[in-house]
This record gives structure tokens, C-alpha cells and sequence, in this order.
């Protein structure tokens, strides 16, 4: 048996710094070196960052993709790195087709490449394009069609790339093809409930398929509405969990693997194979080393706990916030704090990601404000340590209204409106960043005044129904260990028990309550998720046991509020269908999915934007 030490650099790039992300390559391979590492293997697009969108169809930045990919192969070598093969993912192009119409400007590639002795020893490219959920690469990307298998150390290693795992056929059924002992898997895998068992099962079925040890290395950090976990893993050619990296923070996960012998002989050169999906990819075989490691005695390696359902969710909000502020040079956020749940939850994650010192919390108190929401928003401040004001609203209300002589719903959404002018004006005065506190069940029922809680610039919980708003505090205030810095030694929970305990309300009229507006959030978040994440139409929902009128009202909310969305600050994606890059619906639309009487035919209904405070 032959003996490998890989280490897999679960690190967290940014999007378009190329200078950055390189010195990270350079930082993290030392890291590597010094823990006696044979091989490094960096996330996908990792030199770019991922997803880097329309920027793939620039010539320039695809320009200095590649001249940064070649100067950091030189530079790895300058620093006495150049023996270590490095696995990095950047954006390439193809030089052998000419732009045509339907084909992406200038056939950029999803690459990966091996860095080796101070030059770029071989070249790849993601083979299955994914165009669903938040991916669109179809308008991106061409297809690669070759599979590096690499002589290292006397072990054969292959080169896949994300995609490549969850799709039948291509590289996976050509590594068994080529008789590689380890395949490697650079991957950009975002975030959402319940996929770490996904990918673990995904991973050991195939390695299975490839007839080998399998390495899957898994980018970390929030991109805009993205957040990548992490969680790299390596298993056996049995599908044996060996290695498995933490969720939602950087890692070096190093990990030494027995594999079986190479054949002796290895004739460097190409040939072509049948993908089993309808192409063929080439096998370029590239001499790295011939020469076996000496035996030496192997570490245990480390497998990480996942965190659970709730630790995962609120780790993803955290790090989505922190990234977003972070990487878009902000140093401290303001929100606004009712005394509510949903903006009690958005205060405590932006306290655990920035820091309290770095939260910024108004207190915008009106006419129908209750005593306890003051207090309870108080008590939250003090607990926590964030910075807070009070601002009243009422005479601000009360002099619009006496120039625009506002009643309803009109005044309801003025005083809203207001309370979102002082947020924006106080981000303008201080240069925070404006978190929104609306939660996913809002979005979608249109339950958010348009220029007023709707306005800022990330919206943590924007992806959080409010069923699981109340769970994450539940499960927040029994992580005593991980409070800030300035209240850890304090047994005490960082949301007040009154804030989940009262009725939500909106408090923008006399005694209002949610359930005034909506049923209760456990029967309302059911149907959503029918709805809205399963894509289930009217007769579908009834048949699986929804109320038909609750049904019908709740459809003419959801479709009603899509101009709303719209104008909706990026937050988190948490959940497998989001309001944003996963759920593209038209605006302008006359499909409705309430069935006219007796007939069964679709029902042309009033389109008019008429949802509860626009």
C-alpha cells in the first residue's frame, strides 16, 4: 500500500481579489507544507472566487485570472513551495472555438489546475454544467472534456471538478476507467438545511463508482446571498468516512490516506473515453513524481461533529452577516429594535458576527408602542452590550399626517416609512450598514411596508420562516459558551424570555396582533413551504391536507407581494428555495393557481397590488 498526506484548504475567498485570494494560496500551502503535506487542494474558482457571475463574460478579468494563476504558480516556487502540488480552481477560457451566438462570450471555463515546480503542470475543467437552483452556468461556461490523472508519489490521482459528483456519467465513471487511486474534488457547494448528510452519502457513493479514495474539499464564507459551509470530507474507495473538516470556519484539513499501489508502468499521454453520458472525455496522464513516500507513521485524522439543524442555520446567518459586512468595507450596522422577536434575532446574530461594539440598535417608539416592547428591547441591550438610542416617532407621524390627512393602512405603513428615514439617515451620518428584521413568512405573504422595514442593505432572516425565527432564539439562548465577548461571563440568555414568549405584533395600530392578519406561523410556514418551496399548485395543496380557503387567501397574498420581493435587500440562503437567486417569477402575470368553479380551469383573477403594507 502506498501511503499520500493531502491536505484539503477549506478557506474563505472574496469575490474579484485576486491579489487576496492568491496570497491565500501561498499563506495556506505553507500551512500545508509545515504539517508535511504531499498534496493541497483549494475550493473551486478559488483564485476568482465564486460565484463571480457576469464578470466570467469580461475578457479582462478572465485575462487576469490566468496571468494570476501562472504568477502564483512562479511565486510558490520563489518561497521553496514549488515541490508540493497545489490544486487551485481559477476561471480559463477555451482557446480553440470562435464566439458565436448562444455560446458564452468568450467560452470561459470553470478550471482547476495543478501548480508544480513554478508552472502550471496541467489544466481542467468542470465537465457537468449545473443550471438549476442558484446555479446558471449554462450562460457561463463551456464544457471541459478532460480528466488529469497525475503520477504522484507512485499514487495516480484524478481531478474533478463540484459538478462532477452530482451528476451520472463524466469524470467519476472515467477516473475508474483510468485506474486512479485517489480522486480529488475542488468544490464551490453552498449552504442550505440538511445537505452535509446529502453530500457525505453523494461522496461515498462516488467513490464507490470510482473504485477509489475520494477527497472533497468544500469553499467556507458568505458571498452576497450565498454562504459556503465548508465540510469538506474524505473517504475511502468503500465509502468510509476518514476526514471530515468543520462547518462554517476556516480549516486545514489534513488527512493521510493508504492507497493501493500504481501500476509500475505510466505512459505520460492522452486517450480519449466514453463518459457514459453521451461525450467522451480525454485521460491526460502527467509524471509529477514516480517515486513512492517513504513509510512513516500516519495521524489520526481529525472528523469534525456537524453542528445540527439549528447550530448549521444560525452558523450560515452569522457568517453570512459577518462576510457581508466585512468584505464590502463596512465596520458596524444599525437596525431598528421593537422589542419583537424578529428583530431581536437579527441583533443577537449581528452581535455574534461583528461583535456587540459594532451594533448599532434604534429605538423608535410610536403611539401604539406597549411598555413592555420598550423594556424588553432595553433588556436586550443590556444583556448584549450593543450601542442603542431612542428616537420617538409620534411627532413625526403626527406631522405628516397633518399635511397628507393619512387613515388605515395609509398611516399604518407611514409610521414604518418613518421609522425607515431615520435608519437610512443615521447609515448615511455614520456609514453603518442598515439590517432589514423581516423574516421569510413575511416576505412572502407581502406582510413588509415597501421604504420602510424593508429598506436597508441585508436582510439577515430574510430566508428564515418564523417558525424557525422562535426556534433559533430558543436554541441561541442555550449557547451560554458562545455569547460575546462582553456578556460571556454571564449566565444570562441573550434574548429576554418576554420577547419570545409575548404574541408577535406589528404594533402600528391598537392592540394589533399577526393573527389578526394570518393564521397561526405553524399552519401558515406549513403551506408556504408547500407552496413556495415545493412549487405545489391549488389542488395539490388542498389534496395534502391545507385549508382550501386558507389556501386560496394565502396564494393571493404570496403572488400578489412578487413586486415587493423584488425591492428586497439580499440576506442569507438558508433554505433549498430562496426569495432571490432560487425563485425567479414574473411580476406582470395573470396565472393564477385558484381553480374557477366547476370547471377546473385556471381562474383569471384581479391583479391588483393590493397585499397588506405596500
Amino acid at each position: 500500500m502506498a501511503q499520500l498526506r493531502i491536505a484539503l484548504a477549506q478557506v474563505n475567498g472574496t469575490v474579484g481579489d485576486l491579489t487576496g485570494n492568491a496570497d491565500l494560496i501561498i499563506e495556506w500551502t505553507r500551512r500545508a507544507a509545515g504539517r508535511g503535506a504531499h498534496l493541497v487542494v483549494f475550493p473551486e474558482m478559488f483564485l476568482t472566487g465564486y460565484p463571480v457571475e457576469d464578470l466570467v463574460l469580461r475578457k479582462s478579468f478572465v485575462d487576469a485570472s490566468i496571468e494570476t494563476l501562472e504568477a502564483t504558480a512562479r511565486r510558490l516556487a520563489d518561497e521553496g513551495l514549488g515541490a508540493i502540488p497545489v490544486v487551485a480552481g481559477y476561471l480559463d477560457r477555451r482557446a480553440d472555438v470562435v464566439d458565436r451566438v448562444g455560446q458564452p462570450a468568450g467560452a470561459p471555463l470553470d478550471a482547476a489546475a495543478v501548480l508544480y515546480e513554478g508552472r502550471v503542470a496541467v489544466r481542467t475543467a468542470k465537465h457537468h454544467l449545473p443550471n438549476y437552483g442558484v446555479f446558471d452556468e449554462y450562460r457561463y461556461f463551456m464544457r471541459g472534456d478532460r480528466l488529469p490523472v497525475l503520477r504522484l508519489h507512485g499514487v495516480d490521482v484524478a481531478v474533478a471538478v463540484c459538478e462532477d459528483l452530482w451528476q451520472d456519467g463524466g469524470p467519476v465513471t472515467v477516473t475508474r476507467e483510468a485506474g486512479a487511486q485517489l480522486l480529488v474534488v475542488p468544490n464551490a457547494s453552498p449552504y442550505e438545511r440538511n445537505k452535509d448528510d446529502v453530500r457525505l452519502e453523494l461522496c461515498a457513493r462516488r467513490a464507490r463508482e470510482a473504485g477509489c479514495a475520494l477527497a472533497y474539499v468544500n469553499l467556507v464564507g458568505g458571498q452576497d446571498e450565498l454562504v459556503f459551509d465548508g465540510d469538506s470530507i474524505v473517504v475511502s474507495g468503500t465509502g468510509e468516512l476518514l476526514a471530515r473538516g468543520p462547518q462554517f470556519t476556516e480549516d486545514l484539513l489534513v488527512a493521510d490516506v493508504e492507497l493501493p499501489d500504481a501500476p509500475a508502468e505510466f505512459e505520460p499521454g492522452e486517450t480519449p473515453a466514453d463518459a457514459h453520458d453521451g461525450t467522451t472525455i480525454t485521460i491526460e496522464r502527467v509524471l509529477l513524481s514516480s517515486t513512492p513516500v517513504p513509510p512513516y507513521a500516519p495521524e489520526t485524522p481529525p472528523c469534525a461533529e456537524p453542528l445540527g439543524d439549528l447550530g448549521e442555520v444560525y452558523g450560515a446567518l452569522v457568517l453570512g452577516v459577518r462576510d457581508y459586512v466585512r468584505k464590502n468595507g463596512f465596520r458596524s450596522v444599525i437596525l431598528g429594535l421593537s422589542g419583537g422577536i424578529d428583530s431581536a434575532l437579527v441583533a443577537t446574530i449581528a452581535a455574534d458576527a461583528i461583535g456587540p461594539e459594532n451594533v448599532h440598535a434604534v429605538l423608535m417608539p410610536s403611539r401604539y408602542s406597549s411598555e413592555h416592547s420598550i423594556t424588553d428591547a432595553e433588556d436586550l441591550v443590556k444583556r448584549q452590550g450593543i450601542h442603542a438610542r431612542t428616537v420617538p416617532i409620534r411627532g413625526m407621524v403626527d406631522a405628516y399626517e397633518a399635511e397628507l390627512d393619512l387613515t388605515g393602512l395609509a398611516a399604518e405603513n407611514l409610521q414604518a416609512r418613518v421609522r425607515g428615514n431615520i435608519l437610512m439617515g443615521l447609515s448615511n451620518e455614520h456609514g453603518h450598514l442598515v439590517l432589514t428584521t423581516g423574516n421569510k413568512s413575511e416576505l412572502a405573504t407581502g406582510y413588509s411596508t415597501l421604504y420602510g422595514d424593508s429598506a436597508g442593505g441585508f436582510g439577515p432572516i430574510k430566508d428564515v420562516p418564523k417558525v424557525t425565527v422562535f426556534a433559533l432564539c430558543e436554541w441561541r439562548n442555550a449557547q451560554i459558551a458562545g455569547l460575546p465577548p462582553l456578556v460571556r461571563a454571564s449566565t444570562t440568555p441573550p434574548i429576554p424570555r418576554n420577547i419570545i414568549d409575548k404574541p408577535p405584533s406589528a404594533e402600528l395600530r391598537p392592540g394589533q396582533l399577526d393573527t389578526d392578519s394570518l393564521p397561526p406561523y405553524d399552519i401558515l410556514d406549513a403551506l408556504l413551504d408547500d407552496y413556495v418551496e415545493k412549487d405545489m399548485g391549488h389542488d395539490a395543496l388542498i389534496a395534502a391536507g391545507h385549508d382550501r380557503a386558507l389556501v386560496e387567501r394565502v396564494i393571493r397574498l404570496v403572488d400578489a407581494a412578487e413586486y415587493k420581493r423584488r425591492q428586497y435587500p439580499p440576506g442569507p440562503k438558508i433554505t433549498p428555495k430562496n426569495f432571490g437567486r432560487d425563485r425567479r417569477l414574473p411580476i406582470t402575470n395573470r396565472w393564477r393557481e385558484i381553480a374557477a368553479p366547476h370547471t377546473g380551469d385556471p381562474a383569471r383573477v384581479d391583479t391588483k397590488q393590493t397585499s397588506t403594507g405596500a
